[in-house]
């Protein structure tokens, strides 16, 4: 009973600690991938399928190779994209329009989730490495449409993708954003990294916590967490 209470006191006083931590923010950045929807929704494996195709046919490989060179493109690059714009010269905005041509019948309204994202206080956008008409459509079968202030996509960002320092810049810009008054929700660890050194409040979201200096939080839990912050 005394080990229960004991628990139960470290996680009061943890949901405590993250609340005040989060106390100035007026400014909440969401990813959107895996970030606001589970990845038990399998929604990006759709697009993999659709970008190895145009390695495929961009630079002339077979499947095998592709997948090689997505990877390449995405350690390199920070995203397939990315990789095909500087090393093959592809143009991003048919590729945009073609990948993300995908169901989202996987997807299922969360509103539960869309109370919490609703209750917090001060300005909600969506920043996403895919492009702008695809996380419209993601959010609205979630439920969540009409809860952002705004919804960047890579076109924003000049097509350069997260993690690049420049792509951040480019979207927080035009956003007007404070860095010093926000927080980041992002699944990818990486794309956590320039918002630290910005001084923005970082959450990965993710089932397996990430060991690095620049993620300040972790949840596997989006809901519950925005939850306990509002506690």
């Amino acid at each position: 009973m005394i080990a229960l209470l004991h628990c139960t006191c470290l996680a009061h006083t943890s949901r405590l600690m993250s609340a005040d931590a989060f106390s100035h923010v007026t400014t909440w950045v969401f990813d959107l991938d895996h970030t606001l929807y589970p990845p038990e929704a399998r929604l990006f494996d759709l697009i993999e399928v659709r970008m190895t195709k145009w390695v495929m046919d961009a630079v002339g490989v077979d499947r095998a190779e592709a997948d090689r060179l997505r990877m390449h493109y995405w350690q390199t690059h920070g995203t397939t994209l990315a990789g095909l714009m500087r090393e093959h010269n592809v143009d991003p905005e048919p590729y945009l329009v073609d990948v993300h041509d995908i169901s989202m019948e996987s997807l299922t309204p969360d509103p539960v989730l869309a109370g919490r994202i609703s209750a917090l206080p001060g300005r909600r956008i969506v920043y996403t490495n895919g492009c702008a008409p695809y996380a419209e459509r993601v959010l609205e079968a979630r439920g969540l449409s009409g809860l952002f202030d705004a919804i960047y996509g890579v076109e924003h960002a000049g097509f350069l993708p997260k993690p690049e320092r420049g792509a951040f810049d480019a979207v927080f810009a035009q956003d007007k954003l404070n860095p010093l008054q926000a927080a980041m929700f992002e699944d990818d660890p990486r794309n956590l990294a320039v918002p630290h050194d910005l001084g923005m409040r970082t959450v990965h979201v993710a089932p397996q916590r990430a060991d690095a200096p620049h993620v300040q939080f972790h949840t596997d839990d989006l809901s519950l967490f925005l939850h306990d912050l509002q506690r």
